[in-house]
């Protein structure tokens, strides 16, 4: 059997001039969120069956990898469904071993803890633009805070470091779950049906308004629900006041207090922030993941033509590990898509270290080559970059291959 050279489907290997942008934009990350008081910690890339088919993760749960048991404990023969093979898989997200992790830990740590995760994550998704496999997830999180002091914090953090990585004009799209439900109990619809609503109405970007209309009809919706429901888009206006609006227009459906928290929200971020962005009211926004319980968000940036990260408030699922439930909160970004937007642009890492390069000729002597390597670690004790490797025939292009990788500045010694 021939071995095979490229990565696996969904995979990719990451070369030299990649590597130097995402390493520093991981330092980055760690610098930025730690200013605002986040914690680095890890948990591990596998995680247990059970808690990836809890039913929170959304279409992810259809995605995920899964270990077969080993040795005694798979037993091919009297297995009868997939569950009887499998008691691990490789996690599809963050935020569920977060939440295992918070609930082993609980104890240890200070309340509110303010986590800071980076690793990567497994889905078995069709590989598209800016989509793996397997790719890094960059996650912070806010356990044990319940007020919207959390939702406040993780949006600046985010956006500040998005703001030193020179990105300009994106978007935080926000909305409340508990606005959604309100927006579909209001027009009529059924409790049970929701999330059916919900689905359908995620693709409003993609369909427009009458889409969603063809689509709640082809489910047999009933038409005053669908003309209410709609009605209510068209009136709301993407700000501070469209969240007055709805806590006006849904008070007989929604506690006032959730459209004041996210009036608060939107007003402080945009009155606080560094980077230069603007946060908007969208109704639309749904988000996925069926565990958030609260405000969720959403970074929109033109240049990609999606979202580049999200996240919000997931308060039931640390209680369905512990019992009771815990004030949750988390934002990710989409680090893949990140980098990819930044290679696009021909990014540069700042204060990178001049790079310089020893070629030493071939058959150079013991003597002589203990004195270069003796001066390029002089260099190298005062700041320098320096890489020491042989002359090759074709000098000319070792030195274009090595300028791309940042070598500026060579230097030859000759046997004689």
């Amino acid at each position: 059997m021939a071995l095979k050279k490229k990565p696996v489907t969904g995979m990719k290997d990451i070369l030299p001039a990649e590597m130097a942008v995402r390493d520093y934009v991981i330092r980055l990350i760690k610098d930025t969120y730690g200013t605002f008081g986040f914690s680095s910690i890890e948990t591990p890339c596998v995680e247990h069956i059970e808690n990836l088919c809890s039913k929170q993760g959304g279409e992810n749960e259809k995605l995920i990898f899964k270990i077969l048991k080993r040795g005694e404990k798979l037993k091919l023969d009297t297995a009868k469904t997939e569950m009887d093979l499998v008691d691990g898989g490789l996690r599809y997200d963050l935020t569920v071993p977060l939440s295992r992790y918070y609930s082993n830990h609980m104890s240890e740590l200070p309340a509110p803890f303010k986590a800071l995760q980076m690793g990567n994550v497994w889905r078995a998704d069709r590989p598209q633009r800016g989509r793996f496999r397997q790719f890094m997830q960059c996650d912070i999180d806010i356990l044990g805070e319940p007020t919207i002091l959390a939702e406040i914090e993780l949006i600046l953090a985010t956006t500040t470091l998005l703001g030193k990585l020179d990105f300009k004009n994106f978007t935080i799209r926000i909305n409340d779950r508990r606005i959604l439900k309100a927006m579909a109990s209001y027009s009529g619809f059924p409790a049970e049906s929701f999330e059916t609503v919900f689905i359908i109405l995620d693709k409003m970007d993609k369909i427009g308004l009458e889409g969603v209309a063809e689509e709640l009809k082809k489910e047999g919706f009933e038409e005053k629900a669908i003309e209410t429901y709609l009605g209510l888009f068209r009136e709301i206006t993407p700000d501070a006041a469209g969240v007055a609006y709805c806590g006006e227009k849904l008070s007989d459906v929604l506690d006032a207090k959730y459209a004041e928290d996210l009036q608060t929200i939107i007003r402080s971020v945009d009155a606080v922030r560094s980077a230069d962005f603007k946060i908007v009211f969208d109704p639309t926004l749904v988000r996925g993941m069926s565990y958030y319980t609260g405000p969720i968000f959403e970074i929109a940036m033109d240049e990609f033509g999606g979202s580049v990260g999200g996240g919000g408030r997931y308060d039931e699922m640390i209680g369905k590990f512990t019992g009771q439930d815990t004030p949750a909160c988390g934002f990710s970004i989409g680090f893949e898509r990140i980098v990819m937007l930044l290679l696009e642009r021909g990014y540069e890492v700042p204060g990178t270290a001049a790079r310089k390069a020893y070629l030493i000729e071939k058959n150079m002597p013991a003597d002589r080559l203990l004195e270069i390597l003796k001066k390029a670690e002089e260099e190298r004790r005062a700041g320098r970059t320096v890489t020491v490797t042989m002359m090759k025939k074709n000098k000319k292009f070792q030195k274009e291959q090595m300028a791309q990788e940042g070598y500026q500045e060579f230097e030859e010694f000759f046997v004689s």
